[in-house]
């Protein structure tokens, strides 16, 4: 005679529980989604902020839609039969679709239907770019090690003499019972058994950074095309910051000449007349030999322009975009086209091709919306990360 099953019930068990773990990960993959769409429309507004360059403790509050799951909901005992937008009989003509009815108010405005619900949820910066990055996949970058920075005391070895603060206590033990196996009626511990640990000088190699961010602010320059410019630093920024220890920022601007600005004027200041590119590279230049050692410092410039340079400084500008890429790990240029078709086909945008075709270090992005900054910024990381392992 033939039992029945007795897996059968386990057997529907499991399929429930299958069921169940697999809505369970959609849902997270799709509140993921939406928390990710999110951010991402929120973030021109928070970088707009003047100091975001400068990172802290800043938090920003993105509203997320809340997600319902579709379901069949029964009807109240008290509701009546009706079509469309309430009580009606046969014959009755119904109105427009869209068309307010009585007792509905506009959206904002008091009344007892149901309006949806929307989660604030607050994010620290320094959270938000870490979960982001990761949503990228961008990899990280090889650092350029020269001299040693401070000196580090780190611990090698051990020693029978010593502070009672560096007592190695299992080391000690350790001691003893050796001597013991050779020697068991011997005392249970000696002076000779205690060992300490000892610290030795280590010279660290050097993980500082400079960021030079430079920027043609002349009349051609848009409010829009600064916007895009500082997407693109911050983004860079976030991105440095996770390769060094120490790293400094350095703010240079420039029309027909170039000067050095703080972070909150650097984006605030505005220009007159026309664009002479030499000038922002030979102020860098200048800044390097006085200030950052490239034996010290890995050194990163990041130029910002519409394309437009006077004709003239072309060979000027070049030399110095020449002389900075010497002793770079990495150039990379900036361009907010006046029109998609003309994008990076500029003499600014040729200078740069050129250094690139010469070995130098550079790589070039077009930004015409807050799309081309994503790909921009993926762009910039993946090509040096794979530059940097040939």
């Amino acid at each position: 005679m033939t039992q029945p099953s007795t897996f059968a019930g386990l057997e529907e068990t499991d399929d429930n529980w299958y069921d169940l773990f697999s809505r369970g990960a959609r849902d997270w993959l799709r509140h993921n989604e939406i928390i990710g769409k999110a951010v991402r429309e929120k973030l021109p507004e928070l970088l707009a902020r003047a100091g975001v360059l400068g990172g802290g403790e800043d938090t920003v509050k993105v509203p997320v839609r809340f997600m319902e799951h579709f379901r069949f909901r029964l009807r109240s005992a008290n509701e009546q039969t009706g079509a469309g937008q309430g009580a009606a009989k046969p014959g009755d003509k119904l109105g427009k679709a869209g068309q307010q009815q009585p007792g509905q108010g506009r959206k904002g405005a008091g009344g007892d239907g149901d309006g949806g619900f929307e989660l604030m949820l607050e994010f620290r910066i320094d959270d938000l770019v870490e979960w982001l990055w990761e949503e990228l996949q961008l990899p990280n970058l090889e650092t350029k090690t020269g001299d040693a920075r401070d000196d580090d005391y780190v611990r090698e070895g051990w020693n029978r003499h010593g502070v009672r603060s560096r007592l190695d206590r299992r080391r000690s033990v350790k001691e003893a019972i050796k001597r013991r196996a050779v020697n068991a009626d011997g005392p249970s511990f000696i002076n000779d058994d205690l060992r300490y640990r000892q610290l030795v000088v280590r010279r660290q190699p050097a993980t500082r950074a400079v960021v030079f961010f430079a920027m043609d602010v002349s009349s051609s320059m848009r409010d829009r095309d600064r916007k895009l410019a500082k997407t693109f630093f911050f983004w860079v920024m976030q991105g440095l910051r996770r390769q060094y220890h120490q790293i400094e920022i350095v703010y240079v601007a420039h029309t027909v000449k170039a000067w050095e600005f703080d972070e909150d004027e650097f984006f605030q200041v505005r220009g007159s007349g026309g664009t002479v590119a030499s000038t922002a590279f030979g102020t860098i230049n200048d800044i390097i030999d006085s200030r950052f050692d490239s034996s010290r410092y890995n050194i990163y410039l990041f130029y910002a322009s519409d394309g437009e340079n006077f004709r003239d400084d072309h060979d000027k500008a070049t030399d110095g975009l020449t002389k900075i890429a010497s002793v770079a790990n990495c150039l990379g240029y900036l361009e907010m086209p006046a029109s998609a078709e003309r994008a990076l086909e500029t003499e600014t945008a040729g200078i740069f091709k050129a250094a690139q075709e010469g070995g130098a270090p550079a790589s070039s992005f077009a930004l015409t919306d807050n799309d081309s900054v994503w790909e921009a910024i993926r762009g910039f990381f993946q090509q040096n990360a794979a530059a940097e392992t040939r």
